[in-house]
């Protein structure tokens, strides 16, 4: 068995391993980390020796530090890490490279039509008739996206998205509200099948998926970190913000997308969201204005320009060809935008 991971902000670790009789044998762990002494590497194969193998991420990492000779040095790995990758590799995990990647990206649409391409091209991966899919998103309207389990009247001023046209929707994933406007906003889905995150936790898969839009940032200057559970930070302030949804049929898929702010009109969107104290206090500022810092002023690029370099920098490490909606794929999306996304009952399921 085969297991990858690299880990967010570090290296790349592999481990390959044999499974017998219930625990670990053959135990390998390599990858293009630092690791001092030369000795600290056998104590860690060592470590994992014999360990049986329905023990957790958390148990695989204990066994490992307890192992560890004193004064070793980790440089790009971490016990924790390592551990993700046993548990990838019992699981059978797939990897990035593992797949032909297409890119979706359509001229401005509804928003309602963007929460319903979401779910069904999520469930085409999960039923094995999609490739995994990158889809970038154009905006066609100024919206409000709820999260699935968030209270529209706590959220949403109605008389302020009324004043602006903004149009509120409820997205399937959890999180937090999303202020949106069609040149001030970056936006994109990840549909993957379900084999591409085992063995991570809900939370190591926030980190796992977001990995290459940090590196993409990087290259264009911009140091950016995953901040638990579903951030994207720099320096300067949040980015952006991702949330996820699991599907269980077919062989499983996950949803998982992501908006950051290229602009912001920091007054238009105070005057449409509802953000509470709590929310203020938990970001330890007094404005949400200053809760997020614009992607144009911490690259001086343009929206376009750094949408490109972000499929460059994607396609550079794993491929991407250029996809299609089909047009069964377009007409279930624009059925359940109409019967679901825009359905009243559906936005204020949550009241």
């Amino acid at each position: 068995m085969h297991g990858e991971y690299k880990i967010p902000g570090g290296k790349l670790v592999v481990v390959d391993l044999d499974h017998q009789d219930g625990v670990l044998r053959n135990v390998r762990v390599a990858g293009d980390f630092f690791l001092e002494p030369d000795e600290a590497l056998a104590a860690i194969d060592h470590a994992l020796e014999g360990a049986p193998a329905d023990t957790d991420a958390a148990g695989l990492t204990a066994r490992i530090e307890a192992a560890l000779p004193p004064g070793t040095t980790m440089y790009g790995i971490t016990a924790e890490g390592v551990a993700v990758s046993v548990r990838r590799a019992l699981a059978r995990a797939t990897d990035w490279t593992d797949y032909d990647w297409q890119l979706i990206h359509e001229p401005p649409q509804s928003p309602a039509l963007h929460m319903a391409l979401d779910q069904v091209l999520t469930e085409e991966v999960a039923a094995g008739r999609r490739a995994p899919t990158l889809r970038v998103w154009e905006w066609g309207a100024p919206a409000v996206i709820i999260g699935s389990f968030q209270s529209l009247r706590n959220e949403v001023d109605p008389a302020g998205a009324a004043r602006h046209g903004v149009t509120v929707v409820r997205r399937i994933s959890g999180g937090g509200a999303m202020f949106v406007e069609a040149e001030n906003t970056i936006t994109y889905s990840l549909s993957v099948p379900a084999s591409l995150v085992s063995g991570l936790s809900f939370a190591d898969s926030y980190a796992y998926l977001d990995d290459w839009v940090l590196n993409a940032l990087g290259d264009m200057g911009i140091k950016a970190w995953y901040q638990p559970l579903n951030d994207i930070a720099s320096e300067a302030g949040k980015i952006g913000g991702a949330a996820q949804k699991r599907l269980a049929a077919g062989n499983g898929a996950v949803l998982h997308h992501v908006t950051m702010a290229y602009d912001i009109d920091a007054d238009k969107m105070l005057d449409v969201l509802r953000i509470g104290k709590e929310k203020m206090s938990d970001k330890g500022t007094r404005s949400a204005g200053k809760r997020v810092d614009p992607l144009r002023r911490q690259t001086g690029l343009p929206r376009a320009e750094i949408i490109d370099r972000m499929l460059t920098s994607f396609r550079t490490r794993y491929g991407l060809a250029q996809g299609h909606l089909t047009n069964e794929e377009m007409a279930r999306a624009e059925e359940l935008a109409l019967t679901k996304y825009s359905n009243e009952e559906w936005t204020a399921r949550v009241p």
